[in-house]
């Protein structure tokens, strides 16, 4: 098993930026691809962000690229969400996911990949 917990999210001003951050516990971090995940009101959740287990790729969400950085760092087992020029269409809960997969740079879009998930953040981009 594989516990994650979100931190980081809150109201912030469009334009703003905001870094949120999702520790994991239990199973060698190392092992895992890591995502992000978001899910507005009234929406289905999508794919923000991913990272390969290695660190040495990254993917994005044709909506956030360019303002969204995914990083992480396997010596304090946490992956984080760097979000900058937020637009209030970036309002959603943010969801951060482990999946195990073969290969250090392999990355996945896909929800169903990604076998555990923590409990969810908010981000409200708001004047």
């Amino acid at each position: 098993q594989v516990q994650l917990v979100e931190s980081g999210g809150g109201l912030v001003q469009p334009g703003g930026s905001l870094r949120l951050s999702c520790a994991a516990s239990g199973r060698t971090f190392s092992n895992y691809g890591m995502g992000w995940f978001r899910q507005a009101p009234g929406k289905e959740r999508e794919f923000a962000a991913a990272v390969s287990r290695s660190g040495g790729s990254t993917r994005y969400a044709d909506s956030v690229k360019g303002r969204f950085t995914i990083s992480r760092d396997n010596a304090k087992n946490t992956v984080y969400l760097q979000m900058n020029s937020l637009k209030p269409e970036d309002t959603a809960a943010y969801y951060c996911a482990a999946g195990s997969f073969l290969g250090d740079d392999y990355i996945s879009t896909r929800q169903s990949r990604y076998a555990y998930w923590g409990q969810g953040t908010q981000v409200t981009v708001s004047s």
